[in-house]
């Protein structure tokens, strides 16, 4: 995780690959898209290599990124074709991810060595070897004063590591495998990473830790350009970690302006819906759970809960209520869980997230609408293309995604018109992009319901630490608890798509919700949209 918020020139090829893609749909018409092949010399222009051993690398590299960032897929280096073939699919109106979504360029990869552990010019060639001392398998020798390591009996247990006075021992790991929470990259017979799809949640980790930038996911920018040029409405629904992503110039009063410049026709807050996905959590949370039963939850919100009373409500509807449950929100998490915990997919929350949520309340109020989903996720693209999602968000994008958009459009921020947002949210519906946040909400929302009641929680950053989380939910050692879980570690403000250093970014959140008047969720503007969504099956959880 050591690169990131390090802007590098792998950030910069993608910042420049997304430009020209935007401007190329931008200026699509006709049916003409023979720019494409121009694109990669634009991008990596003249006739010596900067970045590989041959220019002729760099641009095939490119050209198959540009192919990604135009929802296309990848091809191998033994197909030879235009990079235009097979374009035409982009400019369907409606073109949805095909899997799979995160992919690897396979020429690009750097074949790095993973899972060795490797004795480096430190090595004094002490007297005490004491690498070698605690080696449980004899795989240290010494050749020339200095100690050598057997691969082939090695076991990467890492004593030796351990053990070394002068730290000359190192683990080297493949980057995206050690940043792969689900342990699903491995090697190809070349020597190259490659992705296990059945065990990948496109959390977009390895994506945001490849050195070599050999690792890409696909995006819709040139179908939501379509869109914005067609005479359908596009809504931007901005994801609350766009807090600062886009630099000082750009202030909160500027975003909508900005977006509109872009073609958008207006824009929503996330967490809007993120307050409304509270309320459905704590309602959730209390009756699945605490046993608290609907009526009660109907009833005031300074309703005190007597003791005992939640267990008799739960015994008197005759309904077993959940060990634990866990938040929905982010779909990386949700995936991870239900894959390798499945007994207890019923205990993931059944509310909708905010993005879905958002994009329903948008659709309610202006029918025959699109909306593009911007935040800083790379499993949002996965979860938007679920079947029964497709009709609530039509696109989504990243924060660097969008930055391409910017550029292409020559979008100046200084001189944009400062106009504040349509609507606004509550500071912890806001407060999801951080890692606690989303259960910080919730416990909030509850407090209010039940001033009385104890809410624990837990939560759990990065996949690995998500797993170690539900394991020991599953072994009872979080029973009656809210389990918050995030992929990206930091929260949605560490996304594969975001633009700028973790900690920046959680304060640039921290600072919206200070000057945030509604704190909670229940002081939303918005909570009463549920009664109304409920009424007409709008908060209907899909199943795919």
């Amino acid at each position: 995780m050591a690169m990131r918020g390090i802007y590098t020139s792998v950030n910069d090829i993608r910042k420049r690959v997304f430009a020209e893609v935007a401007r190329l749909s931008y200026d699509y018409k006709d049916g003409d898209l023979s720019q494409m092949e121009l694109i990669p010399y634009r991008v990596i222009p003249g006739e010596v290599s900067t970045y590989r051993e041959s220019v002729f690398l760099e641009r095939a590299i490119v050209k198959e990124r540009m192919r990604l960032a135009m929802g296309l897929n990848l091809r191998s280096a033994s197909e030879h074709a235009p990079v235009s073939t097979g374009a035409e699919e982009c400019v369907k109106p409606e073109k949805y991810y095909q899997p799979p979504l995160i992919n690897i360029i396979k020429f690009a990869c750097h074949k790095c060595p993973d899972n060795q552990m490797k004795v480096t010019d430190a090595c004094q060639g002490c007297l005490a070897h004491p690498c070698r001392e605690v080696c449980p398998k004899g795989a240290i020798a010494f050749q020339n004063g200095r100690s050598v390591i057997d691969q082939e009996k090695c076991i990467k247990c890492g004593k030796c590591m351990t053990a070394c006075p002068y730290g000359a021992i190192l683990k080297l790991e493949r980057p995206c495998a050690k940043a792969c929470g689900m342990k699903a990259i491995g090697t190809d017979e070349y020597g190259r990473a490659d992705i296990d799809q059945d065990k990948c949640v496109s959390c977009g980790m390895c994506l945001a830790n490849c050195p070599f930038g050999a690792i890409a996911d696909k995006a819709q920018i040139f179908q939501t350009i379509q869109a914005i040029k067609s005479d359908t409405p596009v809504y931007a629904a901005i994801a609350p970690a766009i807090a600062g992503q886009f630099g000082p110039e750009l202030t909160p009063g500027k975003m909508r302006s900005a977006l509109q410049a872009l073609g958008f026709t207006d824009v929503v807050e996330v967490a809007i819906g993120a307050d409304l996905c509270t309320i459905e959590e704590a309602k959730d949370f209390a009756e699945e759970v605490l046993g608290i039963s609907p009526e009660e939850n109907a009833g005031s919100t300074a309703l005190n809960v007597p003791a005992g009373k939640e267990s008799a409500a739960q015994d008197a509807a005759g309904k077993k209520k959940l060990p634990f449950m866990a938040t929905s929100c982010c779909p990386a998490w949700s995936m991870m869980a239900k894959k390798l915990f499945p007994k207890y997919a019923d205990c993931i929350s059944m509310a909708l997230t905010p993005m879905v949520l958002t994009g329903r309340l948008i659709k309610r109020q202006h029918p025959g609408c699109k909306v593009a989903f911007i935040g800083p996720c790379a499993a949002k693209k996965l979860e938007a293309g679920r079947r029964t999602i497709r009709s609530d968000i039509d696109f989504v994008l990243t924060f660097e995604e969008l930055m391409g958009m910017f550029e292409a459009k020559d979008v100046d921020f200084a001189t944009l018109e400062e106009q504040p947002l349509p609507q606004e949210a509550s500071a912890d519906g806001r407060g999801f992009a951080v890692s606690g946040g989303v259960a910080g909400a919730v416990v909030n929302c509850l407090k209010e319901l039940y001033p009385d009641l104890e809410v624990k929680t837990a939560s759990a950053e990065g996949l690995d630490e998500c797993r170690k989380l539900l394991s020991l939910a599953k072994a009872g050692k979080y029973n009656g608890y809210l389990l918050e879980g995030m992929a990206c570690p930091g929260g949605c403000v560490a996304g594969a798509g975001t633009r700028q250093p973790i900690a920046k970014s959680a304060a640039s959140v921290g600072q919206i919700k200070k000057i945030t008047t509604a704190k909670n969720a229940l002081q939303s503007e918005y909570k009463g949209m549920l009664e109304d969504l409920e009424e007409r099956k709008i908060l209907a959880v899909p199943q795919d």
